[in-house]
């Protein structure tokens, strides 16, 4: 028997799939489901349940033709019904899902989210068990990326109908991927067995995976380093050093489509200043935390979207180019105008889950904020599933580490965050301009005015300061050469199924 041990960072909130929206969940779903398209090691769309689909030529209509020999972990046939099933499930205003807003292409869709509509009248449909129709309110470039995510997964109607929100258990849920979901021991592993129903067998070549709650990623590396785990989720910054001479095999990097970002509680002192936001965003030097804290192939960020979007030129903050003690001079200006100073330092606590790496970036950022500005900034430190509940409730945090992983490449994608109301918007901050220009944009046939428009947008948003981009993620993981058939790619998808043991060519 083939198995694989593979670190996955923190324990996961749920399985249940419209309350996923961390890396940690989606990496499991990735292995219990497939979606209407899939992808392959670079990243690349590949037909996933959907064998093939058509698209009329306004670009409003996609009709999806299911493979027959599609089925779910208890043998029963995947069919249309479950994947209409499961995407009114994400608009459905009872299930509060964060992944709703995803969904707004969708004809009907916002308004269903608001109440205004009933869940059935979203603009999906099932024409027959092999056939689903999905019907758009505008054209949506990367509707296709986005099904071949999490968020393009059906559900298994009868279990769910049975269980209810304790559908997604062992024992209880019920999958249409690779694997399937044998054992969940909290604090300890998840482990996945081979689905005796996928449709592609053959290409299944692991016959069972774990995978290990990782938060302490020195107790990772060690566990690696003792031959315990194929895979680490990411490995100690501090020894990327040490990794590059003696496990150079072994490590595997590259550019990762996602950005390390600090937004603050514009709605209360001391953010409620953009004076203090715009001071504290001009004087973090992003090289050195990118390339001495982080370390390890990060990029010193120049907005929210990262450079390696295809097809945008990212926004960027007009003083980057400036001399860093030109930057100080006009922060302390700024600092001084809204009434701090020696006598009244900006005391402040930034939150953060659990995590060596995140912890040396936030020391490193505070430090310098202390070193420029004489800013008392203290630092707290919490495990994720209480992270995400204090991410949620403004008033109970200043500043807060959040980092954003693009499911597809388009420069939206990252952009909505920031959309008033937005589930994923925690800043209190919204413009309705920014709102409107981002509709705008998806308003537009014209790619590249697209790109302009979402450009002006990202610009409009940097310039009121609800956030600090740091920098852009880099793939950073110790992956065993007999892993055969890992390759990184740019979103950090890499399933089981991808992989063989045995020896590396």
């Amino acid at each position: 028997m083939e198995v694989l041990h593979r670190g996955n960072g923190s324990e996961p909130k749920t399985l249940d799939l419209v309350h996923v929206h961390e890396t940690v969940g989606a990496t499991l779903l990735y292995e219990l489901y497939e979606g209407l398209l899939s992808s392959d090691a670079d990243a690349r769309l590949r037909p996933g349940v959907a064998s093939r689909w058509d698209v009329s030529d306004d670009g409003l209509t996609y009709t999806f033709h299911l493979r027959p020999d599609s089925r779910w972990s208890n043998g029963d046939q995947v069919v249309a019904e479950d994947f209409v099933a499961s995407l009114r499930r994400y608009v459905d205003p009872t299930e509060a899902s964060e992944n709703g807003q995803f969904f707004y292409p969708l004809k009907n869709a916002r308004a269903i989210l608001n109440g205004d509509l009933p869940v059935d009248q979203l603009g999906v449909f099932a024409i027959d068990h092999a056939t689903l129709r999905v019907e758009l309110e505008r054209p949506t470039p990367w509707l296709l990326q986005m099904f071949a995510t999490r968020l393009g997964n059906p559900i298994h109607r009868a279990s769910f109908a049975e269980h209810g929100r304790r559908f997604a258990r062992p024992g209880t849920l019920v999958s249409n991927g690779p694997y399937v979901l044998s054992e969940w021991v909290v604090q300890s592993h998840i482990r996945l067995e081979r689905n005796p129903y996928y449709w592609n067998p053959e290409s299944v070549k692991i016959d069972r995976v774990y995978f290990y709650p990782t938060e302490d990623i020195s107790s990772e590396f060690k566990r690696y380093r003792a031959g315990e785990l194929h895979y680490t989720r990411e490995i100690p910054k501090q020894q990327i050093r040490w990794i590059r001479e003696n496990l150079a095999d072994d490590h595997r990097s590259g550019p990762y489509m996602g950005v390390f970002f600090l937004p603050m509680d514009t709605t209360e002192p001391p953010f409620d200043d953009v004076r203090i936001r715009k001071a504290l965003s001009m004087t973090v030097d992003r090289h050195i935390v990118a390339e001495k804290v982080a370390g390890a192939g990060e990029q010193a960020a120049t907005g929210l979207v990262p450079v390696y979007v295809s097809d945008y030129r990212s926004a960027a903050y007009e003083w980057l180019d400036w001399s860093m003690e030109d930057r100080i001079a006009e922060a302390k200006r700024l600092y001084a105008e809204a009434g701090y100073g020696p006598g009244n330092p900006l005391t402040f606590t930034i939150h953060y889950n659990t995590s060596q790496n995140n912890k040396r970036i936030v020391l490193a950022t505070a430090a310098m904020w202390k070193q420029v500005l004489g800013a008392r900034v203290s630092i707290l430190n919490q495990e994720w599933k209480v992270f995400l509940q204090t991410r949620k409730f403004a008033g109970q945090w200043d500043m807060i580490r959040m980092g954003w992983i693009a499911g597809w490449d388009d420069p939206y994608s990252f952009l909505e965050v920031m959309i008033s109301g937005s589930d994923f918007n925690d800043t209190g901050w919204g413009d309705p301009e920014y709102d409107r220009m981002l509709t705008r944009a998806n308003e537009v046939v014209d790619p590249a005015e697209r790109a302009r428009i979402l450009a002006e947008a990202e610009a409009r948003m940097l310039d009121q300061y609800p956030i600090i981009p740091l920098f852009y993620y880099a793939t950073n993981r110790l992956v065993r050469p007999e892993v055969a058939g890992y390759r990184v790619n740019i979103l950090d998808r890499d399933p089981s199924v991808l992989y063989a043991l045995g020896l590396a060519p």
